[in-house]
């Protein structure tokens, strides 16, 4: 059976617009299907989403892509259910379990307990867990030997992204926001909020964070849904003076967006997960950059692996080392940057990897 290289995907993924590869399904939301050809392998390749739905130009948009592309060129079956709430969670696994899925990916956090629960009665289905740890009772291990976690230390791109906006800003003040106070949002805005500090420390400037002081210090929505409660507390940092926002919970940026357009402008924005330039077409002109997770190749590289029986069950953290994690494009304010602040943010990025600068965040840890 033929195996795709690393080398290969990441090309496909080239210049980080990992989003654009291609479409979102179809289906409705709730439903399951499949490629109509019939399959070459005997193994099926599943998916779960999480509430956000397949298409949120996201995470669970990049984990699905990655999972698709894994099983076509496996030649195997393929399946995928969408949940609408949290309670969909576990009957959607067992939809799935009885469709006999030889691995199932379930895209993000929210999705852990269920996982556990599903691969502790199915130990013979390998289960991808996208975006946490399966360790539910917090002991430092995983809940279930069958899960492998796909984790990734955004705290390291998110560093990048927090010295660009330092120099950026000419206002001396940039913000962040998230929906909830998970780590796997905090560590984007612990990152963020470092890379500024380093940046003061190197410039000896004094530019700001607002929004986020550490921890559950911050301002959050208590949701990732775009409303008005995120819009309010876009507004409230734009109000302080921020130019630079970094909006943390899937579609919570586009209230962002919103509040940006009711002061005028004048504000750029940093998206999350995906580059939201490539995403979004609504945000290009205000996207300085995005942090970026790369669960497309992630996902992708779990499921041909298991696929090829060769499924290994370790955690897989992303870094800026392995590409698992970066920084996308300026794209449009790539004229608006100074090239000389290019250039630090390139020579820190090589700092990280070697080991030069150090950023801490829970997966570093």
């Amino acid at each position: 059976m033929k195996t795709t290289t690393r080398s290969a995907v990441l090309v496909a993924v080239s210049a980080l617009a990992l989003a654009a590869c291609g479409a979102a399904p179809e289906e409705d939301a709730g439903s399951t299907g499949g490629s109509s050809a019939a399959p070459e392998s005997d193994f099926r390749g599943c998916i779960v989403s999480d509430a956000g739905g397949f298409d949120d130009k996201s995470f669970n948009q990049l984990s699905y892509q990655g999972a698709q592309q894994a099983t076509e060129e496996l030649g195997a079956a393929f399946s995928e259910v969408q949940s609408d709430s949290e309670t969909d969670f576990q009957p959607n696994l067992e939809s799935l379990v009885g469709e006999g899925c030889n691995a199932i990916v379930s895209v993000g956090f929210a999705l852990s307990a269920a996982t556990v629960e599903s691969a502790t009665a199915n130990p013979e289905i390998d289960y991808i867990l996208v975006d946490d740890a399966a360790d539910n009772d917090f002991d430092g291990t995983k809940d279930a030997e069958n899960i492998k976690p796909l984790l990734y230390d955004t705290a390291q791109a998110a560093f990048l992204a927090g010295y660009l906006s330092a120099g950026y800003s000419t206002s001396g003040i940039v913000g962040t926001f998230g929906g909830q106070p998970y780590p796997t949002v905090t560590i984007f805005m612990d990152g963020f909020r470092q890379g500024v500090e380093y940046y003061n420390s190197e410039k000896g400037a004094s530019v700001q964070v607002v929004g986020y002081a550490g921890g559950e210090e911050g301002s959050f929505t208590g949701g990732f849904v775009a409303n008005d409660d995120a819009k309010n507390i876009a507004a409230g940092l734009i109000d302080q003076g921020a130019d630079v926002l970094l909006p943390v919970g899937g579609p919570i940026y586009q209230s962002a967006r919103d509040a940006i357009a009711d002061a005028g402008g004048g504000v750029a924005l940093i998206g999350a997960d995906a580059d939201v330039f490539e995403t979004d077409p609504s945000v290009q002109d205000i996207v300085l950059t995005s942090i970026l997770k790369n669960m497309q190749l992630s996902t992708y590289e779990a499921v041909l692996a298991s696929g090829n029986d060769e499924f290994d069950p370790e955690a897989y953290v992303g870094t800026l080392e392995n590409e698992g994690v970066g920084i996308a494009p300026l794209h449009d304010f790539e004229a608006e940057v100074d090239p000389a602040l290019v250039e630090e943010v390139d020579a820190l990025r090589e700092a990280i990897i070697a080991g030069e600068v150090e950023v801490t965040s829970y997966l570093s840890e």
